[in-house]
């Protein structure tokens, strides 16, 4: 096919190839997203459902004030009605009634027989317009349904700090999960490029006779033995930032890098000091049950309103016409007003008051024994947050002492086994060491940030730069 004869192929395959062209580059230019703790639990906040959804009740929330509200403001409703009478309805009367009544009138009408006369007195039109007002003056149920709403909406802003926490939370153990993941992992490779250097340093001292091929063969086992674990740690740490994709929102495809490092951040002793006080003030979970506790001390009010009379006042101003053809005007309109105030109490409902007033009580009486509970498991959970934070801080503070003489014994050995004064399973021993003081220092860090985590979570403490972006 020539394309130099078919110039509008050409405007259709050019374009097309450049797409194709560019479209590889596009996909290799696109790197990993830096993410640092901060951005991931900004991330979550937005994306979490579980937090929209607590969002969306605190919103029903206040839309169930503003109807409570409702309750107690005036009633104001306008009607307007036409009418066409096709068959008119009828009443019967006898005719010496009748008689009696027309018979000044009309001297041809005929003498009564007795029987049933039908006669129709609606007309054949009629229209109206009316306006009604009703306002409530008193009804216990109507103003304590206001005070709950408002408990209600409290209630639902406690769930969803509730929630906030939660999220951030898992967030947190989630992002340090990651990190101790991948420092785990570069330690794996570090003791595989160590044992590596070691093999490659024996092989040349067997070479000139300084060394056995025995020393070579435990070398060489040593290296074999590390790649698996170098294996396993990879594995780990992809599972762990699977987890912590999961957790913040991202799909599978969302590739990040952690940019934060799992570094030791001191809690400040003013909070451990008043920890035990903090909780019972700031928990959101034992907050949401205190208010649930009064919520339902407004439905056993509300249902004791039903022993109590309803007082309202209401009005009325009407227009109204009627006639036989349908040829209204403005002076065929009559109106008409009222006023009043009506009282209604109900006397006897088979006991379905008190029974309603007995349940009310108790769930008011649940709650207590739930808060009593709560604030129990609370002060539990706390102590052994704290004992959990005070061993952490205390093995990062020896395992970082340890970590600086392993490493410091690694490199003596080393030195002396090069010169022939150490035997190769003392390197051996030597890097086992090192490697596990570092484990070791990176797994107590790890452990105080989790427990630093769980406790602001138990105090509904959250991130200030969080606090700061929800002001602006």
């Amino acid at each position: 096919m020539n394309l130099q004869r078919k110039p509008h192929l050409i405007a259709f395959y050019l374009p097309l190839a450049a797409v194709l062209l560019m479209s590889p580059a596009q996909s290799q230019d696109a790197s990993p997203q830096r993410l640092s703790l901060r951005d991931a639990v900004r991330v979550a906040m937005k994306r979490n459902p579980d937090l929209s959804t607590a969002r969306l009740e605190v919103n029903r929330s206040d839309a169930r004030v503003r109807e409570a509200w409702g309750n107690a403001l005036p009633a104001v409703d306008v009607s307007a009605q036409y009418v066409h009478m096709i068959d008119k309805p009828v009443t019967f009367f006898p005719d010496a009634f009748l008689y009696s009544f027309m018979k000044d009138i009309d001297s041809t009408i005929p003498k009564p027989t007795g029987k049933l006369v039908p006669v129709s007195f609606a007309p054949g039109f009629s229209a109206s317009a009316s306006l009604n007002v009703r306002q409530i003056l008193f009804n216990g149920a109507v103003f304590i349904g206001v005070g709950a709403a408002h408990i209600y909406s409290e209630l639902a802003r406690d769930l969803y700090q509730a929630k906030q926490v939660e999220t951030v939370t898992k967030v947190r153990k989630a992002y340090h999960g990651a990190l101790l993941a991948h420092e785990a992992l570069e330690l794996m490779r570090s003791s595989l490029r160590n044992a590596e250097d070691n093999l490659k340093n024996i092989r040349v001292m067997l070479k000139q006779g300084i060394v056995s091929e025995y020393d070579e063969l435990r070398a060489s086992v040593g290296v074999e033995n590390l790649r698996p674990m170098v294996i396993q740690s990879e594995t780990n740490f992809s599972l762990a930032t699977d987890n912590l994709r999961n957790t913040i929102g991202f799909r599978d495809k969302d590739e990040f890098i952690l940019t934060d490092s799992l570094s030791f951040q001191a809690i400040d002793d003013a909070i451990l000091s008043r920890a035990e006080a903090l909780v019972l003030e700031s928990n959101p979970g034992l907050s949401a049950v205190r208010r649930q506790i009064d919520l339902n001390g407004a439905v056993v009010s509300a249902e004791r309103s039903g022993y109590l009379p309803t007082i309202a006042a209401f009005g009325s101003y009407q227009y109204q016409a009627a006639k036989n053809q349908f040829n209204f005007s403005t002076n065929d309109f009559y109106k008409g007003s009222t006023v009043g105030l009506s009282l209604s109490l109900s006397l006897f409902q088979g006991l379905q008051t008190r029974a309603r007033v007995e349940q009310a009580q108790l769930e008011q009486r649940k709650s207590e024994e739930q808060r009593v509970s709560l604030e129990r498991t609370l002060q539990t959970g706390l102590h052994s947050i704290l004992g959990n934070l005070k061993q952490a801080r205390k093995r990062v503070e020896a395992q970082g002492k340890t970590a600086e003489m392993a490493e410091r014994g690694y490199k003596i050995v080393t030195a002396r086994f090069l010169s022939s004064a150490a035997t190769q399973l003392e390197v051996n021993d030597a890097q086992l060491a090192l490697t596990q003081a570092k484990v070791n220092r990176v797994q107590a860090i790890y452990d105080y940030l989790v427990a630093s985590a769980d406790l602001d979570q138990l105090i509904g403490r959250l991130p200030g730069y969080l606090l700061e972006t929800e002001e602006k």
